[in-house]
Parts: C-alpha cells; sequence; structure tokens
C-alpha cells in the first residue's frame, strides 16, 4: 500500500533521532557540564547541518525553476514556429485548391495581391 510522503515523515524521523540522542547523552555516565556541552555543541552541528540541506534544497528548486523555465519558453517558440508554418500551409493549399478550381473552369485566376487590390477599390 502507497503512503502519502510530504516530507513529514522526515521530520519526525529526524526529531525522533534528535531525542534519541539527547536521552542517550543524558543517561551517559558524564558530569552535567559534560553532558549540557555535549548536547550544546551536538545541537549546532544539526542547527548547522539542516541550515545547509535547506540551502541546496533552495538552490535545486532555482535550478529546476528555471530549466522548466527554459523548456516552457522553448516550447511556447516552438509552437508559434509552427502556428506559422501551418498558417503557410494553409494559404498555399488554399490558394492550390483555388488554382485547380479555375483551371477546371477554364477561368484565369487573379494572383491574391490583385484580388485584394481589387476588393479595396471596390469600397
Amino acid at each position: 500500500m502507497a503512503h502519502d510522503n510530504d516530507g513529514s515523515s522526515l521530520a519526525w524521523f529526524l526529531a525522533g533521532a534528535a531525542i534519541g540522542a539527547a536521552v542517550a547523552l543524558l543517561y551517559a555516565p558524564q558530569p552535567g557540564h559534560e553532558t549540557r556541552e555535549a548536547l550544546r555543541r551536538r545541537a549546532l552541528e544539526e542547527r548547522e547541518r539542516l541550515a545547509k540541506s535547506g540551502r541546496e534544497a533552495m538552490e535545486r528548486g532555482r535550478d529546476l525553476y528555471e530549466r522548466g523555465k527554459g523548456l516552457a519558453d522553448e516550447a511556447s517558440q516552438r509552437f508559434e514556429k509552427g502556428k506559422g508554418a501551418a498558417a503557410d500551409l494553409y494559404q498555399r493549399g488554399k490558394d492550390w485548391a483555388d488554382d485547380a478550381r479555375h483551371a477546371v473552369r477554364g477561368e484565369k485566376r487573379a494572383s491574391s495581391e490583385e484580388a485584394g487590390a481589387a476588393s479595396e477599390s471596390a469600397n
């Protein structure tokens, strides 16, 4: 059975490990001030380790964001290029069909530019 893992399991594991280490130090055969110093030192080491892990995670997140953004930009450019090519192909196909229809009817077809100029002069 799959479990949802949103990172809270790791946090609980780390918290349990820290508590276990603290209890082990409290029961260790050494004077109180040495135990407190060892706990303080261990807490500082863990804080630094967690801070480093957090910085590394943020850096990986930024890298992944930038990579994803680059891929999205590239996909967008390819889409626009494809859209332009499709429009050109559509127009060429339409012109070809018009030429074929006029050829079958025996008519001379005006070019697209001439047709546009004729419609503007009619207005």
